[in-house]
C-alpha cells in the first residue's frame, strides 16, 4: 500500500479535463487523471464537475482478486478500530466503465472483500450497503475506486456531491425528465401539491410532467408540442409563447422557475435568470445552461463571480454537472427573501 494521501474525485467520464481545469481555477494542482477521475492534493468545497470525493485515499495494488481483497479488508478493519458501528454504512466499489472488463474485476474484488469481512466481523459486514447516501452529504464507510485492474484508491470518508442515476418513467415525454428529478436531490426539495411552476422552454414536457405528477400547477411555455404524459395533463397549462417574452403579472410569485432552453447560456443568464431572481418572481429554481459552444470553466467563473445574480439574489445556489447532463450545467437555488 502507498500511503501518500491524496483526494480522488470522480466525474462523468470524458469530463475529467474540465474537472481538472475547474480545480486549477481554484488554485489546486491535479496530480493525475483518467476516465472519470482526477487525483489532487486538495480541492475547494464547491465543484460543479465533481460527483464523489474520496478523502485521504491510500493506493492499493495487487495482481490477483484475492490479493486486492485481502489488502482492502485489512485497510478497512484497521481504519475502524475503536469505532462503534451500529448503523448501515456505504460500501462502494467502482471504476471507469471505459476500461473493458474492469467491471468484472471490481465485482469480483467486492464479493471477496464482503466474504473476508463476514468471516472477520460479521456484525459490521451485515450493515454494509452498496449505495451512497442520497443528497449532498459527507459519509463514513469503505470507498474503493479502481483506476486499473491492479490498482485502486481506497478511503474511509467521502463527500457526495448529489448526482444520482434516476429511474425513468414510461409516461415521461423526454430524457430531460431525469435531469429535473436529479436536480431535486441537489436542491433537497421537489414541487409538492398546490405549488405553482413556470416551465420556460417546456416542450416536449419532461420537466412539466415531473412537477404535475407531484400535484403542482404548471404553466408550460413553448411553441413546440407537448408529448407523452405532459400532453393534455389537467395540471399543465400549455401556452404557445416565447419563453423570453413571458412576464408574471405584477405581485405574482411562482413557487418554481424551470428553464431548459437550447440557447446561448449568457443570453439565458441575462434575460431569464437575472430578471426572474432580481424581480423575486419565483421562490426556487432549476435552470439548465448549455455550455457546448462556450468555455465551460470560464462560464463557471462568471456564475461564481461576486456580481452574479446567483450570489446577489439567491441562497445556497449549486451548479452541477449532473449524472444525466451532457454538455450543460444544472443550477438550483432559492431566493434570499424566502429564507
Amino acid at each position: 500500500m502507498h500511503h501518500r494521501r491524496v483526494m480522488l474525485i470522480t466525474c462523468q467520464a470524458g469530463f475529467e479535463p474540465l474537472l481538472a481545469r475547474e480545480l486549477m481555477e481554484s488554485g489546486a494542482t491535479p496530480n493525475n487523471q483518467g476516465p472519470g477521475w482526477v487525483l489532487v492534493d486538495q480541492a475547494p468545497a464547491e465543484l460543479a464537475f465533481a460527483h464523489l470525493r474520496l478523502h485521504e485515499t491510500t493506493e492499493v495494488k495487487g495482481e490477483s482478486v484475492n490479493g486486492l481483497a485481502q489488502k482492502l479488508s485489512e485497510y478497512y478493519l484497521q481504519g475502524i478500530q475503536g469505532r462503534r458501528i451500529d448503523a448501515p454504512w456505504p460500501c462502494i466499489f467502482d471504476g471507469p466503465s471505459e476500461l473493458v472488463g474492469l467491471g468484472r474485476r471490481v465485482n469480483a474484488v467486492e464479493k471477496a472483500v464482503h466474504e473476508l469481512l463476514r468471516k472477520r466481523f460479521s456484525r459490521v459486514a451485515k450493515l454494509a450497503v452498496a449505495e451512497l447516501p442520497r443528497g449532498v452529504s459527507e459519509a463514513n464507510g469503505l470507498f474503493v475506486w479502481f483506476t486499473d485492474f491492479g490498482c485502486a484508491h481506497v478511503a474511509l470518508r467521502a463527500s457526495v456531491n448529489g448526482q444520482k442515476r434516476m429511474a425513468d418513467d414510461h409516461l415521461a415525454p423526454s430524457r430531460s425528465y431525469l435531469k429535473v428529478e436529479e436536480a431535486y436531490i441537489i436542491l433537497g426539495q421537489a414541487p409538492v401539491e398546490g405549488e405553482t411552476v413556470v416551465d420556460l422552454g417546456a416542450a416536449p414536457g419532461g420537466w412539466s410532467y415531473s412537477a404535475a405528477k407531484r400535484g403542482a400547477q404548471v404553466i408550460a411555455l413553448d411553441n413546440g408540442p407537448m408529448k407523452g404524459g405532459a400532453l393534455d395533463h389537467p395540471r399543465i397549462e400549455h401556452r404557445l409563447e416565447d419563453a423570453f417574452h413571458f412576464l408574471p403579472t405584477p405581485g405574482t410569485t411562482y413557487d418554481w422557475l424551470f428553464c431548459d432552453l437550447v440557447e446561448e447560456p449568457h443570453h439565458v443568464v441575462r434575460h431569464i435568470i437575472e430578471p426572474w431572481l432580481a424581480g423575486g418572481w419565483c421562490r426556487q429554481f432549476v435552470v439548465n445552461l448549455k455550455f457546448g459552444r462556450v468555455d465551460a470553466v470560464e462560464l463557471l467563473r462568471e456564475l461564481r463571480a461576486p456580481g452574479s445574480p446567483l450570489l446577489k439574489y439567491a441562497s445556497g445556489s449549486r451548479i452541477r454537472h449532473l449524472y444525466h447532463d451532457r454538455e450543460e450545467f444544472t443550477i438550483t437555488g432559492r431566493l434570499v427573501m424566502t429564507e
